[in-house]
């Protein structure tokens, strides 16, 4: 990674952290934030994610593992109460890099689209309806809650992002590291029994 990338990768993952931006908009306060050209070729997520891990280790790394488990405590809540549409966690939360200013994302695999929005107000849960960019870049909708997290204290951003049943073949195709990017409920189920043992 040349200089002015490495630098762009370590602002972002600072802006990661400290005030839980997510990696596009990081990197783009990042470019500005240093001054540097619009043109500036930006780092890539993975570059950034090697960043962030980095920035954890020197400057979190007493209190983000308490903050990682309290919201895949949650994620795991919010699966198991979303279970029929087979939930799947990603991101940070996932991928273990998740501070209490992260946002926990669920991607759920749905036969009717619509039948996820309706359990939530069945349950008479307030959402917000949006569109995200999707795992292959495309619009998908996101139902968006606001869920509290005992064991933080506070209020955490719970995004449901509704995709098609068949979409579930290609969400588990290894990244370019060769990790899968998300995980089902018994995964998850297994990453917080080894995290309590």
């Amino acid at each position: 990674m040349d200089t002015s990338k490495s630098d762009i990768a370590a602002a972002a993952a600072r802006l990661v952290v400290e005030e839980g931006l997510e990696y596009g908009p990081a990197k783009r306060r990042a470019l500005r934030d240093l001054g540097l050209p619009a043109r500036t070729a930006l780092p890539t997520n993975d570059e950034v994610e090697a960043e962030v891990r980095d920035h954890i280790q020197l400057f979190c790394a007493d209190t983000q593992p308490r903050e990682l488990l309290a919201l895949r405590m949650l994620a795991l809540e919010w699966m198991e109460r979303l279970v029929a549409f087979r939930p799947h966690v990603g991101g940070a939360v996932w991928h273990g890099t998740a501070t209490r200013l992260s946002d926990i994302y669920i991607q759920l695999f749905c036969d009717d689209c619509k039948s996820a929005e309706i359990a939530l107000i069945d349950h008479h849960v307030d959402y917000e309806p949006r569109t995200v960019t999707g795992f292959h870049g495309e619009p998908v909708e996101a139902l968006s809650v606001h869920a509290h997290s005992h064991a933080l204290g506070e209020d955490v951003g719970v995004h449901l992002l509704v995709y098609d049943l068949d979409d579930l073949r290609g969400a588990l195709r290894h990244d370019a590291q060769g990790r899968t990017p998300r995980g089902d409920l018994a995964a998850v189920r297994r990453l917080l029994q080894r995290e309590s043992s």
